[in-house]
């Protein structure tokens, strides 16, 4: 198994900055060749994607958050971040992180087995 561990989420205004953490542990294998994204879910609505990263530091990020989001990974603590940048009030909503053994790009909230508990992210106009 795998332990995720979300932090970082909390209140800011329109255009400002977060940046979000989660941790991995449990299951030793090496998080290169695990695939971890963030998920993002407002009230009401479908949890969707956000980023993703994959083995040999590739990424990509929904239309939504490109230009605005970074994603990335710290290989020696088994931790990804995500620097949210210019945010919206459309961004508020509960961010997850995800992870699963795998060296490919995955977009579906399904490809994912392993989910972080969840972390708000609240952005005031």
């Amino acid at each position: 198994q795998v332990q995720l561990v979300e932090s970082g989420g909390g209140l800011v205004q329109a255009g400002g900055s977060l940046r979000l953490s989660c941790a991995a542990s449990g299951r030793t294998f090496s998080s290169y060749v695990m695939a971890m994204g963030w998920f993002r879910q407002a009230p009401g609505k479908e949890r969707e994607f956000v980023s993703t990263s994959w083995s040999g530091g590739s990424t990509y990020y929904a239309d939504s958050v490109k230009g605005r989001f970074i994603i990335s990974r710290d290989h020696a603590k088994n931790t990804m971040y995500l620097q949210m940048n210019s945010l919206k009030p459309e961004d508020t909503a509960v961010y997850y992180c995800a992870a699963r053994a795998g060296s490919s790009r995955y977009l579906n909230r399904y490809d994912y087995n392993y989910w972080g508990q969840g972390t708000q992210v609240t952005v005031s106009s």
